[in-house]
């Protein structure tokens, strides 16, 4: 049975992402990860070669071509003969690079300026027929952290996606084809982030397919209360700092559930198979329609 929701899974290709930058910079490395992720539920693979971390420093568009081309054509070609192969999605700003991962077998652009950072990029995704998520980010990478401010963060945010979707198709890509992405963590302070998750029917309200993407981000390490004795959260010079990144896969798990029950239908994340068990059961529980699948002897 095809769940409602899909599990996104993320191949950074870069030395510098945050949580895993350098581990599949080699190209049968990240091809393999994402064997993994499908074999682990995975419905999509997002593959990017610039990281947009909070103060990451922008790739040259030749480069990050160079990274992520190899790795979507070994991927496409992998999982052509599956029954159900995963989408491969391309996540960069720059046309260039979307227009040779398209040609490489990408189906989505997944754009984190939301169609902002290259005037040629609407063109490249209307004239090419493919899926594209458009994210909301305060700024750049490299400030967009700096005192992130707000009337309503969630009022800024849907108004910014609804402008960013009649924007699309006023240039040509079928409002079918688009996905939203309210940008957990890219210029949002922690308070900014549970508002938007709290209130995230009114993102998805909008009525596109709403995308959440708050695998090991650095917010859900400082929402745990700190804990005492040999478990106390790290700290220097008597200020908390974040959970380490290998401690924040409860909390993925945690809030990529509450979107779900809240509307959101796509989850991009790192740790595929724990969130897929947790979706898995949330499903189950909200649908009241779980059928127990077929056993072997």
């Amino acid at each position: 049975m095809v769940p409602d929701y899909r599990l996104m899974g993320v191949i950074n290709v870069t030395p510098d992402s945050f949580s895993d930058g350098g581990l599949f910079l080699d190209e049968q490395a990240a091809v393999q990860h994402g064997l993994d992720m499908v074999e682990q539920g995975a419905h999509i693979l997002d593959i990017g070669g610039e990281s947009t971390r909070p103060g990451a420093e922008p790739v040259e568009a030749g480069e990050e071509e160079r990274r992520v081309v190899p790795v979507i054509e070994a991927l496409a070609a992998a999982t052509r003969s599956l029954p159900e192969p995963p989408q491969l999605s391309i996540d960069t700003s720059k046309a260039a690079v979307a227009q040779a991962a398209l040609a490489a077998g990408a189906t989505l652009v997944n754009d984190v300026s939301a169609l902002r950072a290259d005037p040629e990029m609407v063109s490249v995704v209307a004239g090419s027929g493919a899926d594209c998520c458009l994210m909301h980010m305060l700024g750049e990478p490299p400030t967009m952290q700096q005192e992130p401010r707000y009337g309503d963060v969630v009022d800024e945010v849907r108004a910014f996606l609804e402008e960013r979707l009649s924007f699309a198709v006023r240039e040509g890509i079928s409002e079918r084809r688009v996905v939203l992405d309210p940008g957990i963590g890219f210029g949002k302070t922690v308070a900014h982030n549970l508002e938007l998750l709290r209130r995230l029917e009114e993102i998805v309200a909008v009525g596109r397919p709403v995308l959440v993407g708050t695998s090991r981000k650095s917010f859900l390490g400082l929402v745990v209360p700190r804990k005492t004795g040999a478990l106390c959260a790290r700290t220097r010079g008597g200020v908390a700092e974040p959970l380490p990144i290998a401690e924040r896969l409860p909390g993925t798990i945690a809030t990529n559930v509450m979107a779900f029950e809240r509307g959101a239908s796509v989850f991009r994340v790192h740790d595929v198979a724990p969130v897929a068990d947790a979706l898995a059961v949330a499903a189950a529980t909200l649908s009241g329609k779980w059928t127990p699948s077929p056993t072997t002897t």
